[in-house]
């Protein structure tokens, strides 16, 4: 991978996620590649030590990755910009970002969430801030990619998803390398939405290790998971093919068992008996999957697909139903047919 000649790449947002795809860009393009984070430790520690020891604690980044806390500094003059900061922050900072974003640039989403408010997906959240001629190339970046691991170098990969076939083919050669590989996919909601509610399920798994109840339940829920993520899919105008790949069963199969999963861990402790306060008080990372069980039961209503997994974490999260309380109403639900993701009126899952 190498960032063209004269290319400057801005990656917005100091999180794990941005400082590792940063990591990565800068190790093909150099200087060419800016970082903007909101936390001064964040930005001093990158820039003394090439370490952020506030997300990857212990990871050693390229020696030529530039970070910044200006937003002006970070955008100017990039062709593309690549956003990662958290979905329900983005439409306050794009409102301070928009100006500073070229007209021709490309602006890559690598964030993975629902605007509980809106419940706009991000490329919905970028077009209310983006030019049309941005907005009808912005492109999605998701799949099983935990971003120590993409740091570490550890063989990944992910889908770039856009509705025009040139800018996704572009990101797809922005990032390609021999240790993270991309896919292209022109189903630009489909792939946003496996990546913003596997996070949903994610806390489902979670909730079962920390209750201890084996390997078979945590395989049915990532089972029925996707099954119920599919059929709001679908309902939503994606591709039901989708969710069988990266952004939909390789990014859900990794967030429902890798040790690295925000919203596992999340889930694991609420099965272990602490509340949301207790949870939250105590971490300085984003679990997506909390603000998005929120959003899916209403795009669930909004679109009449019944979601029995997702329906049951919004219980257990917002309305501190117990968990075992929810396994058993999973359980003991009317016995169905297991009907396909792409069944026009798929029968109750």
């Amino acid at each position: 991978m190498k960032v063209p000649a004269g290319e400057r790449v801005a990656v917005v947002g100091g999180g794990a996620w941005g400082t590792a795809l940063a990591d990565l860009l800068a190790r093909g393009g150099g200087s060419s590649v800016r970082l903007w984070a909101r936390e001064p430790e964040v930005v001093e520690s990158i820039r003394e030590r090439q370490e952020n020891a506030e997300y990857l604690k212990g990871l050693k980044l390229c020696t030529e990755l530039r970070a910044t806390s200006s937003l002006e500094g970070a955008l100017g003059g990039a062709g593309v910009v690549i956003w990662t900061c958290p979905v329900q922050y983005s439409s306050a900072l794009l409102a301070r970002a928009r100006e500073h974003i070229l007209p021709e640039a490309i602006v890559v989403s690598a964030s993975k969430g629902i605007e509980v408010e809106t419940l706009r997906p991000m490329h919905e959240i970028l077009g209310a801030h983006l030019s049309p001629g941005q907005s009808r190339r912005v492109c999605a970046l998701s799949g099983p990619s935990f971003a120590s691991e993409v740091v570490a170098r550890v063989p990944t990969a992910v889908v770039a998803a856009s509705r025009d076939q040139a800018a996704r083919r572009q990101v797809q050669s922005l990032f390609q390398t021999n240790r993270f590989r991309v896919y292209t996919n022109r189903d630009l909601i489909g792939v946003e939405l496996g990546g913003a509610l596997k996070n949903v399920i994610a806390l489902a798994a979670g909730v079962a290790a920390g209750l201890e109840l084996g390997h078979n339940t945590v395989a049915a829920l990532i089972t029925r998971g996707l099954a119920e993520i599919g059929r709001l899919g679908v309902a939503m105008g994606a591709s039901a093919a989708t969710f069988a790949g990266l952004a939909g069963m390789g990014d859900l199969v990794l967030t429902c068992t890798g040790g690295a999963s925000r919203n596992r861990k999340v889930g694991e402790r609420l099965g272990r008996g602490e509340s949301m306060e207790e949870i939250m008080a105590g971490i300085n990372t984003v679990a997506e999957g909390v603000a998005t069980a929120h959003a899916v039961r209403d795009l669930s209503r909004r679109h009449g697909v019944e979601m029995p997994v997702s329906t049951e974490v919004y219980a257990i999260v917002v309305q501190g139903r117990d968990p075992m309380e929810a396994l058993d109403r999973l359980m003991t639900r009317e016995p169905t047919s297991e009907a396909p993701v792409a069944s026009p009126n798929p029968e109750r899952g």
